[in-house]
């Protein structure tokens, strides 16, 4: 590499933190689109073969299930946001009123870290000088003022990414036959739950094996209960 070629750093920290919590709030969504779906027009599949009932359950399925998923991820976001932002207020109100105090608990948070006191004053004096709320932020919050939680940004991902996975189970059991629609729908749910726990295992630095047992498993189980339903009320209303 050329000495004068740019260097891009790595996402650290918060910022790598932060992707791996979208990437596992995506998998969680697509997984419950994928599970609820699937029961909705499962259990309905057990009590009719016609289309139309089935496709306006696992629809409406959809669509409330975005709609409760984004509306959950909204709220819970929101008041982590507005903590965040208390907690930005709370410590550029102590800078203003008691600097010193703050300068001695940002270097004893240093010193905490390794390094010798006098050196430990020395950094927080140079870090305070250029950026005293964002050094303490840091150091004390693990905070970023620019990377604050959007509870509109977790809203949408919280949909798409439910939305995505309950298409899977409603597209299988419309494009099949009535008398392969059950069989194929379970298998591609059980495909699909299967991937999903593997990658979530994947990013949480799990077992993979362990955990795609469980999500195949339950889902297998959740069928089967659905399915059980549908008919047994299918044929008693009948």
């Amino acid at each position: 590499m050329s000495a004068d070629a740019p260097v891009h750093p790595e996402p650290h920290g918060g910022e790598l933190s932060q992707r791996l919590n979208w990437l596992r709030a995506g998998v969680l969504g697509a997984n419950d689109g994928i599970v609820s779906t699937a029961g909705l027009v499962v259990g309905v599949a057990g009590a009719t073969v016609e289309r139309g009932p089935i496709a306006t359950a696992g629809i409406a399925g959809l669509v409330a299930g975005a709609v409760s998923m984004a509306l959950g991820e909204y709220v819970s976001v929101s008041s982590q946001r507005d903590a965040e932002r208390a907690q930005l207020a709370k410590e550029t109100r102590e800078l203003h009123e008691a600097p010193e105090q703050e300068l001695a608990e940002l270097a004893a948070l240093y010193e905490g870290k390794g390094l010798s006191p006098a050196t430990a004053r020395q950094v927080a004096i140079e870090l305070t000088e250029h950026d005293a709320l964002g050094a303490h932020l840091e150091a004390e919050l693990h905070l970023d003022p620019d990377e604050l939680t959007s509870p509109w940004r977790a809203a949408g991902a919280s949909a798409v990414s439910f939305v995505i996975g309950a298409l899977l189970p409603l597209v299988a059991v419309l494009a099949t036959p009535p008398t392969w629609r059950v069989p194929v729908t379970v298998a591609v749910v059980l495909l699909a739950l299967g991937l999903a726990g593997w990658l979530g295992a994947r990013l949480g630095g799990a077992t993979p094996r362990r955990a795609v047992a469980r999500v195949v498993l339950g889902g297998a189980l959740g069928l089967a209960v659905t399915y059980g339903i549908g008919w047994l009320v299918g044929g008693t209303i009948g």
